[in-house]
């Protein structure tokens, strides 16, 4: 009785989960017309002044709300992605965004799989037929699947922190791809935020649309067939056993 009881969903797992929904919503809600590139512009003067004097701080506090944003999924995580470019160039800017962005995807990725994913993970470990085989196939490929959910920029990026939680991917897989896979979107949407002084002297808005650009868009793709290239390996390989 008590096993079939540990198997079951458990409530209490649920509450950080939970919380990230709340805040999420209530977020969404209430930042939304807050956390805009309007904001970032009207503000870009007291930003830099105090960048300036206080560098360190500066660096410490745009890591703390960039990873709140994400972690909560809250709106505004491009125009964060633009102000690390912004305040702090290319370099160390990149590598804020890519930090913080990883940080934050692993709080709700725990909290996803501390929730929910478990739980999902064992049904799926006992399920059979099509599911089995979405599981085994999701085990054989972890890592690149996991690639291509971070470098396909038509996934959004909660969807990409939610559902390797859901179905069980193991932890430092996640991480590991989730810090590389975000590299080449972090440092375009970067580079944009390194010219914003100059759109905003033109009174323009940045092209957030730069990323679907062929230019841009070519080299992630061929990034994307890289990933893709061990499941075709492996899918090519179970085909020649199963002929033989």
């Amino acid at each position: 009785m008590e096993s079939k009881k540990n198997e079951g969903l458990n409530l209490k797992k649920l509450v950080p989960l939970a919380i990230i929904v709340i805040v999420a919503i209530i977020g969404f809600v209430t930042l939304r017309d807050y956390l805009t590139f309007e904001t970032l512009r009207d503000n870009r003067e007291t930003l830099i002044q105090f960048r300036d004097n206080n560098y360190l701080v500066t660096s410490l506090i745009f890591l703390a709300i960039y990873i709140i944003i994400v972690a909560f999924s809250l709106p505004g995580a491009a125009i964060a992605s633009l102000t690390g470019g912004f305040l702090f160039a290319l370099f160390p800017g990149t590598l804020y965004n890519v930090l913080a962005a990883t940080i934050g995807a692993t709080i709700i990725f725990v909290a996803a799989r501390m929730g929910l994913g478990d739980f999902l993970s064992r049904k799926m470990d006992t399920s059979t037929g099509t599911v089995q085989k979405l599981r085994d196939g999701l085990r054989e490929n972890e890592i690149s699947v996991l690639f291509l959910l971070r470098l396909v920029p038509a996934v959004p990026f909660f969807v990409a922190n939610l559902l390797p939680a859901l179905v069980g991917v193991k932890f430092r897989n996640f991480v590991f791809t989730t810090f590389f896979g975000i590299i080449p979107g972090a440092l375009v949407y970067t580079w944009v935020g390194v010219g914003l002084g100059e759109v905003f002297a033109r009174g323009e808005a940045p092209n957030l649309g730069i990323i679907f650009e062929w230019y841009i868009l070519g080299p992630i793709l061929g990034l994307c067939a890289l990933a893709l290239l061990p499941i075709l390996i492996n899918v090519l390989r179970k085909n020649k056993k199963g002929n033989e």
